[in-house]
């Protein structure tokens, strides 16, 4: 069912020359929802996010906006806007005329853009900086301008491209938090290209997977992780085996593996504390790997070590068939 300020993608395609970058992708993304492309390097995330930003020519397919075909539209009349992976910040503004200047840009007078800029700054907690330079601020204190500098526009959808990468892990987890609350506060649609799965199971109230210039699948963070239909996003978001079993092949969770006195012979391969628990690797028959998250007490009330054999069991309804 379509609403107000729907974005949906048609059959969209880019090639640049002999190389297909993205292969007739379609989907239509829920109105003020937190939507993730997720996927490794040169899958097609960010060509998918510069073609609907107006940054990359469309070679095919059309990109909807509220039933409108946005593709032909420079970026500025699209109602989109984007935040650059570099955050893109003019070195000689300050974070106040940065956050200005796309309304300069369009001869709103300098108390007007300023008043406008001060809300945006508010808004990322940033207005006891507005006359610093770039120069002068932290890595986060950058994204939090260029963020606001998106928003100016008032864009029914803002568009992120590894918004996170260039932040400590610190930074990034507290950063993930101010996204989203901006996001349910603002009630637009963000989209936000990432390689990182953690990123994007947090963020998302949608996860769309891409690979190999396609979109291999798409919906609540929950369902992608927990019900992978494909051996490739089953790997890719981790916390998955993939076993070849007498009935097909199979998705299971490592964190459901246990080990027992009744179950599949195994010799234990690798042993990593991991906190909370600790990931077993063991070789079952066929060299086939398995993973095993036990819980930290339970592995050291009877700790294995790598060449020892143990059995493994799992309940067979955690056993989710993949297509592919």
């Amino acid at each position: 069912m379509r609403g107000k300020n729907d974005l949906e993608l048609v059959a969209l395609t880019k090639r640049y020359g002999g190389t297909t970058a993205v292969n007739a992708v379609s989907h239509l993304f829920a109105p003020q929802s937190y939507v993730c492309l997720l996927g490794p390097s040169g899958c097609g995330k960010s060509s998918t996010l510069r073609m609907i930003a107006g940054h990359e020519t469309v070679s095919d397919g059309s990109i909807l906006l509220d039933g409108q075909n946005i593709a032909h539209l420079p970026p500025a009349a699209r109602g989109t806007a984007m935040m650059f992976q570099s955050y893109a910040l003019f070195p000689h503004l300050s974070c106040k005329d940065n956050v200005a200047f796309s309304l300069k840009m369009k001869g709103v007078d300098r108390e007007a853009r300023h008043a406008r800029a001060m809300k945006l700054l508010d808004l990322v907690d940033m207005t006891h900086l507005a006359d610093r330079l770039p120069a002068q601020l932290s890595g986060g204190q950058q994204q939090r301008v260029a963020l606001a500098r998106a928003l100016i526009t008032e864009p029914r959808v803002l568009l992120l491209d590894e918004p996170l990468s260039a932040l400590d892990p610190f930074l990034r987890i507290r950063m993930r938090g101010e996204l989203k609350r901006l996001q349910r506060e603002l009630q637009i649609t963000f989209i936000h290209v990432t390689h990182g799965q953690d990123e994007a199971l947090a963020l998302a109230d949608e996860v769309v997977v891409m690979n190999n210039a396609v979109i291999e699948q798409a919906g609540s963070a929950r369902d992608v992780w927990g019900a992978p239909r494909t051996e490739f996003v089953a790997r890719f978001l981790g916390g998955h085996n993939v076993l070849s079993l007498a009935q097909g092949r199979f998705a299971l969770r490592s964190d459901a593996v246990r080990i027992d006195t009744q179950g599949v012979e195994a010799v234990v391969t690798h042993v990593e504390f991991q906190g909370a628990h600790v990931a077993l690797t063991a070789r079952m028959a066929g060299d086939q790997e398995i993973l095993a998250h036990i819980p930290e007490a339970a592995f050291y009330a009877d700790p294995k070590s790598p060449g020892e054999a143990l059995r493994l069991t799992w309940d067979e309804a955690q056993l989710h068939k993949l297509t592919a």
